[in-house]
């Protein structure tokens, strides 16, 4: 009789620890915020262009530019506000509007309602890395700026005459309806790197000037 309780008493015990195994496994397995901040978004007027990946920008991707993330990173992005997420595979560089963390595609950004605000205050969600994950994501990185334009086919054209590293980027103009498509060249971290090619275009005929993109 004793025997059979203690068997029974063993077993209950067994049956704990193998749950408190799986919820113990369950947190670790649980992703962290890596990064908080403010979302964008880009659509009409990329689809077809090369990101910095190489990769053909599609509107209808679930794809998202970062400032140093690896390519091919995979991110939840939560829209702060709502709740609503969506996961993302980064694969260009960007934004370089000041106090922007990423740069949705259209499709991603109307997962999680923001179209119509252009903007939304997001958190970023690692699910799996690309590559090694930088130590700080929020270190210092350089652009060069080239243009700024109206509309985007004639920002496209402009950066087209620029060639591989040119990117244009869709900023929402505050106070108003209208909409900026800036035109930056490369992402840097170190200002030397920025200035020696800003140097190299200005021999091309392009004038510019460097500037930070961090926070």
């Amino acid at each position: 009789m004793k025997s059979r309780l203690l068997s029974s008493i063993l077993f209950c015990v067994l049956i704990v620890l193998v749950f408190m195994g799986c919820d113990k496994k369950s947190s670790n397995d649980q992703t962290e915020v890596i990064q908080t901040g403010v979302a964008s978004w880009y659509g009409p007027g990329f689809h077809g262009r090369l990101t910095s990946s190489r990769d053909r920008f599609s509107q209808d991707s679930l794809t998202a530019a970062h400032r140093t993330l690896p390519f091919n990173t995979i991110l939840k992005v939560v829209n702060t506000e709502t709740n609503e997420s969506v996961e993302v595979r980064i694969n260009d560089r960007g934004p370089y509007a000041q106090n922007r963390v990423i740069d949705l595609s259209k499709a991603a950004a109307d997962e999680i309602g923001m179209l119509d605000h252009g903007v939304a205050e997001v958190d970023l969600i690692l699910i799996e890395a690309g590559g090694p994950i930088p130590d700080n994501l929020n270190q210092p990185t350089y652009t060069i700026q080239l243009g700024e334009y109206n509309l985007p086919s004639y920002a496209g054209q402009f950066a087209d005459s620029i060639g591989d590293g040119a990117r244009v980027e869709q900023r929402f103009r505050h106070g108003s309806d209208g909409t900026a498509y800036m035109i930056y060249y490369g992402s840097y971290n170190t200002l030397i790197s920025a200035n020696s090619d800003m140097e190299r275009l200005r021999e091309q005929g392009f004038e510019g000037f460097v500037r930070q993109i961090n926070e």
